[in-house]
């Protein structure tokens, strides 16, 4: 009998993810079509986070995992907010996206960890929102040229510059079609 090896978690959700991204950039999807996908994604493949983390996959896996819930309970917060009704719903979504990215954020942090500090940039990015100006900034990883991460965190600002992996100025997004607009 021959092996022939499955497709594992990793592969399942990156490939769906990564045809997310084809056609948000192909312009098939809105972001905030992106967003539901995603979710919908990880609903469908029944995904959870991992809870030993020993791996720089598995800290990314986590960080895509909790940043498109956070931004899934941020789009339906403000479905909520729109009507102005059930703002105690509107108030419970709030936490959850304070906690999703609190939990994103650790995530990256675990990720830099894992690389021992090593092949790490980041920066402020250039933003339309004149409220994430000189508070988004964008996290690199030179030996993982596709993995692009966010965040707004002060504690973890601080830390990669404590570290001396926070470059001074502000630049451009490599995502910046995605960062800009709107959902």
């Amino acid at each position: 009998m021959r092996y022939v090896p499955r497709e594992n978690i990793f592969q399942k959700f990156f490939k769906a993810r990564e045809s997310l991204i084809e056609q948000f950039q192909k312009g098939d999807l809105s972001k905030k079509e992106y967003i539901e996908e995603g979710f919908y994604d990880i609903q469908r493949l029944e995904i959870k986070p991992f809870k030993i983390v020993d791996s720089f996959e598995k800290a990314i896996f986590n960080y895509q995992y909790y940043n498109t819930m956070a931004k899934y309970y941020y789009l339906q917060s403000n479905q909520i907010k729109k009507y102005g009704k059930h703002m105690e719903k509107y108030k419970e979504y709030l936490q959850k996206v304070d906690d999703f990215y609190y939990k994103k954020d650790r995530s990256t942090m675990k990720a830099i960890e894992l690389l021992d500090f090593y092949g790490v940039e980041a920066y402020y990015i250039q933003v339309s929102s004149t409220y994430l100006k000189k508070k988004l900034f964008e996290i690199i990883f030179l030996d993982h040229k596709d993995v692009i991460l966010h965040s707004t965190s002060q504690w973890l600002l601080e830390r990669l510059q404590r570290e001396g992996l926070f470059k001074e100025g502000v630049r451009k997004s490599l995502i910046a079609n995605y960062v800009n607009e709107k959902y």
